[in-house]
């Protein structure tokens, strides 16, 4: 017997380990609910919620061509030894996983017993990620390759048994407790597959102006990247359809393109970074927790900050933007880039608290959570790669740049609605100011100054530039930004951060 077992990939469409499984004369589409996994910090309610639903869709497309998904809930190991045990396991596909440090561990593992078994595990291309890479020179080519490749399209019909299948545990069950969310966004292929379509005609057409805005990013950007995440759509199919939309851009008379060829150009570029990113975790898993660069490993390391982080997980900071992104954060389990990164930033710098521990809650309320791109982004938005520009987000600069009436910020902060817009990022500095906010919990100014001084006076050492050119070499990229840097910047091309979707 062959099993397809579903990881991060839970569709039948562009499945290259689920359609090799099926070429075998029994198979067993197999997806595994690990218990000891959603125990972690960086799992949440809201994630689960969304696989719940990829996993209902996924079964229905299983069921229109012959066969149903079995789900196993238990340690991965014991599941497959007890398969094993009562049918016989000759190979088990799977596509190749780069996500957290436990599933990390937990595949070493079972590698180990698969070979002890004599089961053969083979482990297919899911997207971009080149496993094994020696030379990121060539990474970009082997990219393009992967992503121009042809689709793997499923069987009309799959061969099997009916095996016994477990119901999907509750919420309740796997010890996990509403986190405060309230908008879902949908999950399955489905659901994917309709975002994909007004994205790529409708919602899109903007995509470029609004991407940085948290007001109008909600509707104007593509909103995949759950679905990304769970693998209810390929990197490669949304890759492919993008280009054919872009051909049909440039067939348009002039007047009717309106922005969408820059929009679609710049959805391109974004789905590149999102491989790049999660290669630098493919590379060095280490870096969901360790230091890019040694460095900083005594940078932040101070004890006392719990009234900082319990006020920064709030949305409780006294910087309106701050604090607006973090509660709608918590609500809906999305927000646009930029604020993302801004979060981070003020976590880092202007609070100077560690980036293992912000990462770790900010995880857990990003639905569409992606390791390899998360932990890449913490630690360039912390200081940390040693290979980026050192980007200190103004809070109130952003506010004004990207909710310059105070829009979304009141939507946000209830508290703040009678704030006149003139005054709404600094509500300190209006005598409407009301006492159910409260002032700011750190100076800005002097917060930004000392922490720059702090991370600039490490990078002057002769061993921090020696350390930076080996990192540089193992996850620098190798395509220079068009955007104009500093002339401090120029002097490395490779201190360049890019954002992402």
């Amino acid at each position: 017997m062959h099993i397809a077992w579903f990881k991060r990939d839970l569709r039948v469409w562009d499945n290259e380990a689920f359609t090799n499984a099926c070429k075998s004369k029994n198979v067993m589409p197999l997806y595994i609910i690990e218990p000891e996994l959603w125990k972690e910090d960086d799992l949440s309610y809201r994630q689960y919620i969304f696989l719940t639903e990829c996993l209902e869709d996924l079964d229905i497309e299983l069921k229109k061509i012959g066969q149903k998904l079995t789900i196993r809930t238990g340690d991965a190991l014991e599941i497959f030894n007890d398969i094993n045990t009562h049918y016989g396991i000759e190979e088990i596909w799977s596509h190749q996983e780069t996500w957290n440090f436990w599933t990390f561990n937990r595949d070493l593992r079972l590698k180990k017993w698969f070979n002890s078994k004599n089961i053969k595990w083979n482990e297919t291309i899911q997207n971009g990620v080149v496993r094994g890479l020696k030379d990121r020179d060539g990474w970009s080519k082997e990219w393009q390759k992967r992503m121009y490749a042809e689709e793997h399209i499923p069987p009309k019909k799959i061969k099997g048994h009916s095996f016994l299948s477990e119901k999907i545990p509750t919420p309740q069950q796997l010890g996990l407790k509403n986190d405060g969310i309230e908008v879902f966004q949908k999950g399955g292929r489905t659901e994917g597959l309709k975002l994909l379509e007004s994205f790529l005609h409708q919602r899109g057409k903007n995509y470029s102006k609004e991407m940085s805005s948290p007001l109008n990013s909600h509707k104007s950007s593509s909103r995949l990247s759950t679905h990304i995440a769970f693998g209810a759509l390929s990197i490669k199919e949304i890759i492919q359809k993008t280009n054919e939309r872009k051909k049909d851009i440039q067939k348009l008379p002039k007047e009717e393109r309106y922005n969408w060829p820059r929009s679609i150009s710049t959805f391109s570029s974004r789905l590149r970074w999102h491989c790049h990113f999660i290669q630098k975790l493919e590379d060095e898993p280490e870096i969901e927790f360790k230091n890019m660069h040694s460095s900083y490993n005594n940078l932040r390391n101070e004890s006392d900050f719990d009234f900082f982080l319990e006020s920064w997980k709030k949305g409780l900071t006294g910087y309106p933007m701050v604090d607006a992104c973090m509660r709608s954060l918590i609500k809906t389990g999305w927000l646009n880039f930029r604020m993302r990164a801004m979060l981070m930033s003020f976590a880092s710098y202007h609070l100077w608290l560690p980036w293992q521990i912000t990462s770790k809650y900010l995880a857990s309320l990003f639905t569409d959570y992606e390791p390899g791109i998360h932990y890449a982004q913490s630690q360039m938005q912390s200081g940390t790669t040693g290979i980026n520009a050192i980007r200190i987000y103004n809070p109130i600069k952003q506010g004004i740049d990207h909710d310059p009436d105070g829009i979304f910020i009141k939507k946000w902060l209830p508290e703040l609605r009678k704030i006149p817009k003139t005054n709404i990022h600094k509500p300190w500095e209006s005598i409407e100011y009301i006492k159910e906010y409260i002032p700011p919990i750190v100076d800005e100014i002097e917060a930004r100054k000392l922490a720059a001084s702090k991370i600039y006076k490490l990078r002057k050492d002769k061993l921090h530039k020696i350390e930076s050119k080996k990192i540089y070499l193992k996850h620098g990229s190798r395509k220079p930004s068009i955007k104009k840097i500093s002339k401090q910047d120029k002097k490395n091309k490779n201190k360049i951060q890019k954002s992402l979707f």
